[in-house]
């Protein structure tokens, strides 16, 4: 199954709307690994190690 980065300006309402619709999806926030004011560089390094899709906006 797809894992994903929700990275800090992508809107939050859409990351707990779709995990109360389907909560088995793997979605995590910058501020939920300690990467809260991180630059895209090291986000996107972040998630190719983790194998996850970044959600942005």
């Amino acid at each position: 199954m797809a894992r994903f980065l929700a990275d800090e300006n992508f809107n939050n309402q859409i990351v707990r709307g779709v995990l109360r619709q389907s909560p088995d999806i793997d979605i995590v926030r910058v501020q939920d690994v300690d990467l809260s004011g991180a630059d895209d560089p090291t986000v996107l390094a972040w998630a190719a190690q983790e194998g996850r899709m970044v959600l942005t906006r």
